[in-house]
């Protein structure tokens, strides 16, 4: 759109430049005045807010504040109290609710195959053809997928859902964990292809392979979104808006997360100085209520009801909570920690941790990364003894005492209130600097202000239960600190105040975490989870260990023609200048291996728009096509090179 408004513009057609503008700036949300209550607890009162087509929104606000039940209105699973919600008409909307609900009694396959349209209707017919073994009916289905032009929705749905890792689609529903679930609902939203998609919290349970491909595509379609995520990069490199709700006030940003926080920390100095000028003012005015006679006039009453409304504004607080206390361990830890010698874990037949071995020191801050079902949490049971392993040996230091946050999390008494189960584990908080913190002050600084800690636990949303779950792993002051995916669900408000806590804690930090800019927040150091179970301690952050591993690629393509070049100088002009017999041998073998690899390329694309693969085949042909294509530019740039020689040669 961008391209032909200003084309116009400059073609001195203002009118149809503006009518295009008009036509593009296409309403497809309308949040109107929106309130929803629960009992006396009010999540919000009178938002409104609208998305435009295209438009990349995320929607940020603290824990409790009720984004998804917000979401949950709009996306026609529950009610609000008053206001409205108005679609684009004909607008087709897909929806990824933060727990979803699907059918336990169908198979992967069945529920993927679900959705209500022409095309996935007849993928299902193809697919029950192909499950029967009928020739004959195998015939008929294809013909029909040929008819529809249904292949191209055959081949984005298994390619969704090999980069989604959902392999066995012949899987019962029920038999699957609650992140299985999520991703096959994540992937069924996402093959449905709506006008408008609406994701509540769509990176939880994506390992970070998954995460970055989930974000390349939201960034490359032209789909409009509307998303509550904790990921702080993802929001970076997706979202071209935020939407703030503070104070039953909604904030609209028009940028990426970075251009939110610059633009939110201006909002609140300009919010921080104009209360400042309001109670200067409001001592004043003071003094004047204090002279005021009864008798009052008109004048008189306008300015005293001016007066109630400035010391209603004077007395805002603002919420810009910055960490101010200095954590660390009461508890002495000594030099030695834990260490590991040769440790292996195998699961039926599969190796997960070969042979590691690692020392961790007291003041160490690693972060454990790697894909889903790697072996991260295997590790972490490992190291707190929770499981042995099949080899090697765990010696824990004697001074370590260990507070361990599990990401399946503990059940409380639903009747319990928050404060209680605070003050059952301690009155009295004392930080590593000595100082000392009540329950209730430990508490306000976590984001529970006084009003919530009486509030009994069954109405605590889930940000909420994991935050006072941390809490009582923190307040027991450990000083090896073990938390196994802390980040999810929680939001990004908790996150700020989470990683400030852990950047001043004085003892050893171990975390597992798929959120990267977490990552990067926290630890100094990396153990990553790579193939057969090998475990590569790596010194730096997250970011640092991308480039680096994107800097390894780019030099293993290069490496054969570098090898193949190392010569001296004198040799190297007398390459540049003659084309040598075994060059033309190379020349010639360059040729023949672009042939064949651009001829298997080609058959692979035809299998996997063929729709006759199954899910496993796809995986290893997605990674074989990756090979394909790293070795076709690496050839390449080597033919260019004996090309531009060969051409030197004839003049």
């Amino acid at each position: 759109m961008t391209h032909h408004f200003f084309s116009l513009i400059l073609q001195n057609k203002p009118k149809k430049a503006l009518t295009l503008y008009i036509k593009e700036m296409i309403t497809y949300l309308q949040v109107e005045n929106l309130s929803k209550a629960f009992g006396d607890k009010v999540l919000f009162e009178g938002i409104s807010f609208s998305i435009m087509k295209d438009q990349k929104t995320a929607l940020i606000a603290k824990n409790g504040t009720g984004k998804s039940t917000l979401l949950d209105i709009i996306g026609r699973k529950t009610y609000s109290d008053s206001g409205s919600v108005v679609f684009r008409n004909d607008l087709k909307v897909g929806y990824l609710q933060q727990d979803p609900v699907l059918d336990d009694s169908l198979t992967v396959r069945q529920q993927i195959l679900s959705v209500n349209n022409k095309l996935a209707r007849i993928s299902a017919d193809y697919e029950a053809a192909l499950s029967s073994g009928d020739h004959e009916r195998i015939a008929a289905a294809q013909a029909e997928m040929d008819a529809a032009g249904a292949w191209d929705y055959e081949a984005e749905m298994r390619q969704i859902l090999g980069k989604l890792r959902i392999d066995d689609l012949d899987k019962v529903i029920g038999t699957l964990s609650g992140g299985q679930k999520k991703r096959i609902a994540l992937a069924d939203v996402l093959i449905e292809h709506p006008d408008m998609l609406i994701l509540d919290e769509p990176t939880n349970h994506l390992d970070t392979e998954m995460t970055e491909w989930l974000e390349k595509y939201l960034h490359d379609t032209r789909t409009t979104l509307l998303m509550v995520t904790h990921d702080r990069y993802f929001l970076d490199n997706v979202c071209d808006c935020i939407i703030e709700i503070e104070d039953n006030t909604t904030y609209t940003y028009n940028g990426n997360y970075a251009y939110y926080l610059r633009k939110r920390d201006e909002r609140i100095q300009n919010l921080a100085a104009a209360i400042d000028k309001a109670n200067n003012l409001l001592r004043r005015e003071s003094e004047w209520i204090s002279r005021m006679p009864k008798a009052r006039g008109g004048k008189a009453k306008y300015r005293i009801d001016s007066f109630y409304e400035l010391k209603e504004f004077a007395s805002r607080r603002i919420d810009n909570r910055k960490v101010d206390i200095a954590t660390g361990t009461a508890h002495r830890l000594g030099n030695k920690v834990i260490d590991l010698k040769h440790v292996s874990k195998s699961f039926d037949g599969r190796k997960l941790i070969d042979d590691f071995t690692f020392s961790f020191q007291k003041i160490d801050k690693v972060g454990i990364c790697g894909v889903n079902g790697c072996g991260k949490t295997t590790l972490l049971n490992i190291i707190m003894g929770k499981l042995a392993p099949d080899s090697g040996v765990v010696e824990v230091g004697e001074t370590v005492m260990p507070g361990y946050y599990r990401q399946s999390g503990i059940e409380y008494d639903e009747e319990q209130r928050v404060i209680d189960i605070i003050k059952d584990i301690a009155e009295v908080v004392i930080l590593g600097d000595g100082r000392k913190l009540s329950a209730s002050q430990f508490l306000e600084y976590f984001l529970f202000p006084p009003k919530m800690q009486y509030t009994p636990i069954a109405k605590l949303s889930g940000g909420e239960r994991r935050r006072l779950y941390l809490m009582t792993v923190l307040m027991q002051n450990p000083n090896l600190l073990i938390l196994d995916e802390p980040t999810n669900d929680l939001d990004i408000v908790t996150l700020n105040v989470l990683e400030d806590f852990l950047n001043a804690f004085g003892g050893c930090l171990i975390v597992v975490s798929h959120d990267r800019y977490f990552l990067d927040k926290v630890a100094e150091q990396l153990l990553v989870f790579e193939d057969d179970g090998h475990i590569r301690n790596f010194p730096g952050n997250y970011t640092v260990y991308l480039t680096q591993k994107e800097d390894e690629k780019q030099s293993e393509r290069r490496e054969t023609p570098s090898a193949e070049r190392k010569t001296d100088t004198r040799s190297s002009e007398r390459h540049k200048k003659n084309f040598t017999y075994k060059l033309n041998v190379e020349y010639q073998q360059l040729e023949k291996d672009m042939s064949a690899l651009n001829e298997e390329k080609t058959e692979i694309e035809r299998l996997l728009s063929g729709g006759t693969t199954d899910i496993n085949e796809i995986t290893k042909l997605s990674q074989r096509m990756d090979e394909i294509l790293a070795a076709l530019d690496e050839k390449e740039m080597r033919w260019l090179e004996l090309e531009e020689i060969r051409e030197s040669d004839n003049q």
